[in-house]
Formats: C-alpha cells, sequence, structure tokens
C-alpha cells in the first residue's frame, strides 16, 4: 500500500510538470479497464560500445556525440510518456521498439519514476546489424505470461537473418482473458520503399503463418499485433500478405482488422511525418473475436488512439503545422522525444447484460 500511495504521488507530480490540454484532460477521465501502448522510441542506445553491432554513432565519442547525460535524459522522456499515456494508472503492457538492449530497459525502468511500478520485461539481443530491438513491458499482477516466443525472420530462402525479430507472448489478464500479443518493427525502406519491399512482405508472411496456426487451434484467439511496420495501412504487406482488413460493421472472429487504417481516416495527424506528410506507419490490428463477445475484455475500432500530447509536437519550420519533437534532426541533437508517437489501444469490461 505504501508503495502504491509513493508512486501515485510521484506520478501527480511528473503529470503535473506537463501542461495538459482539454483533450488530455479527457483521455484521464476515460481511462479504460486494460491499456496497451506502442511506442518507437528513436534510438535509444547506451553509452557503451558493443564489437558485435554497428552503435559507432552512438557513442561518446561517435558522430552524434551520444552522452551518459543525454541517454539518461531520454529514459526520463520515454518514462514520462509511458505514465502520462496510462492517465492515473499505467499501461498494463507497452510494446516498445529501437531498444538497443536490455540495459536500456532496465534505464527506462529503474532509473526513473518508473522504478516505483511493477513492469516486468520481455526481451531478447536480435540479430539486427544495429542492434535494435523490439521489447515487452507488462504489469506482473495484471498480465500473466504463458508462452513466449521470438520469430526470425529471414530472405529468400536463407536461414541467416540480419533484422529484427517479431516477439510473439501468449499470456493471461487478471480478467482471465487470453491474449496473443505480437511486437513488431518491420525492415525499413531504406534503399526505397519499392526496392526494400521484399523484406516487409517477408515480415507480413512470417507472422500471418503465426496467426494462421493459432486460429487453427482457436478460431475466436483475441489477437492483438502492435508495431511500427515501416508501412501503411493499404500497402501490399498489411492489407494483401498479412490479410489485415479495414474495420466495418460486422467482424469475423477469426478475421484481423487494422484498427490504424479507421483512426486515420478520422484524424488530422498520424504518427510518424515524412517530407511533411502524416503516415500511420504504426499500427494495431486485432481479431475479430475481440470485437465480439467472447470473454470479458474486448475492443471496438474507435478505442486505437494517436497519443500527442502539445509536449510531444514541435512547430514544423520545413513544411508546415506541427511534427514529432524528435531526439535528432539528422547528426544534430534537437533533445526531444522521438520521431514517432505513440499510439495506444483500450480494451474494456463487456456489460453483465449484454
Amino acid at each position: 500500500m505504501k508503495n502504491n500511495l509513493c508512486f501515485l504521488l510521484v506520478l501527480l507530480s511528473t503529470l503535473s510538470s506537463f501542461s495538459q490540454s482539454k483533450s488530455e484532460r479527457e483521455i484521464d477521465e476515460l481511462r479504460s479497464d486494460y491499456r496497451i501502448l506502442f511506442y518507437n522510441v528513436e534510438n535509444l542506445f547506451d553509452t557503451k560500445d558493443d564489437s558485435l553491432k554497428n552503435d559507432a554513432e552512438f557513442l561518446p565519442q561517435g558522430q552524434k556525440y551520444w552522452t551518459w547525460k543525454k541517454y539518461q535524459d531520454k529514459c526520463s522522456k520515454i518514462a514520462k510518456v509511458i505514465m502520462a499515456s496510462g492517465g492515473w494508472e499505467l499501461p498494463e503492457i507497452v510494446g516498445l521498439c529501437e531498444i538497443e538492449n536490455k540495459r536500456t530497459l532496465n534505464g527506462i525502468l529503474y532509473a526513473t519514476p518508473l522504478k516505483k511500478a511493477r513492469y516486468k520485461i520481455i526481451h531478447k539481443e536480435s540479430p539486427d546489424h544495429r542492434g535494435i530491438d523490439v521489447a515487452l513491458l507488462y504489469q506482473s499482477d495484471r498480465f500473466f505470461p504463458l508462452d513466449t516466443s521470438f520469430m526470425k525472420l529471414t530472405y529468400n530462402g536463407s536461414d541467416h537473418s540480419t533484422t529484427r525479430e517479431i516477439l510473439y507472448v501468449k499470456g493471461a489478464t487478471h480478467t482471465d482473458d487470453t491474449l496473443h500479443l505480437f511486437v513488431n518493427h518491420w525492415p525499413s525502406r531504406w534503399g526505397g520503399q519499392l526496392e526494400s519491399e521484399y523484406k516487409r512482405l517477408a515480415a507480413a508472411s512470417l507472422l500471418r503463418s503465426k496467426v494462421d496456426s493459432i486460429f487453427d487451434q482457436c478460431l475466436k484467439a483475441k489477437i492483438i499485433i502492435m508495431g511500427d511496420f515501416n508501412d501503411y495501412p493499404n500497402n501490399k504487406s498489411i492489407s494483401k500478405t498479412l490479410k489485415a482488413c479495414v474495420p466495418n460493421k460486422e467482424f469475423k472472429d477469426n478475421n484481423l482488422y487494422n484498427l490504424a487504417a479507421f483512426l486515420e481516416k478520422k484524424n488530422s495527424i498520424a504518427s510518424h511525418k515524412y517530407q511533411g506528410v502524416w503516415g500511420m506507419l504504426d499500427q494495431f490490428i486485432v481479431s475479430g473475436a475481440l470485437m465480439n463477445a467472447n470473454g470479458i475484455l474486448r475492443t471496438q475500432p474507435k478505442n486505437m488512439h494517436l497519443f500527442a500530447p502539445t509536449y510531444l509536437l514541435e512547430t514544423d519550420n520545413s513544411y508546415k503545422g506541427r511534427r514529432p519533437f524528435r531526439t535528432y534532426i539528422g547528426y544534430k541533437y534537437h533533445g526531444g522525444f522521438s520521431d514517432h508517437l505513440p499510439i495506444y489501444l483500450d480494451l474494456w469490461r463487456a456489460l453483465d447484460d449484454e
């Protein structure tokens, strides 16, 4: 009880350090029964050289002069986003990408006000040549992992991988719902969208094969796929290979529905901005069973949100409007949060009379 009270005081202090807009206050008032956050944190590296990774530019003597002070500030900023995005309660689950290793996760959780929280970590060093990984944080009294695997992504029949894996976690919630969670960070568009598309098609195919195996065992499986896909909802990898549909009025239990496709139609901004154009690279994709009357927790297309408080945005001097307040612009330290905005998904308890 004492630890919970201490954490609440720290949370109130942290949230008060930001000026909240009306929309943020409304988020606090409408906190759901279960919240899942996903955040691409933009190159969270520690300051130590790893001879097995291409992390040279993120060292104190590297091209970006990445110092311990900058690293600590970045960890603190990420922790503040996690805390603020939960309203007056922390998100039950947090998916992250672009973190270097478990040390950086410890930096977020144990060297910030989040040290009073009860998050546990699921992470594994990936074969990505830059060393950036995906990870899952979860509140240990609200989610109970049952099975975890890291799905290796390869291309053109090779058994050697040089990119981050897809994280799969099956677990039970405190409401006795079983969730199948996937955390993704698909290959980038470096070298051109079309030239690199085969890599994202391979990621989509790998993910779809796992989804099919889950549906083979349970047609009503509650699947939540989150991540930075480096493709948009209407791109081939997601709409055709993964078969993630645009949500409609009726949902088939064993179909996938892309809630980001619904969100981008009603929002003026998205999760990422490139050359003045907003795009929804960060997405939540769920199975129809999660939107039908199965179990306790459920969601609807309107329950995916973009977390975009004023302090995560800045004036876009190159184009117009606003843009994410990022850590670096090229090699110049900018002191912000990330080049992506976080997204979150709310799950609600079914009403007793439904």
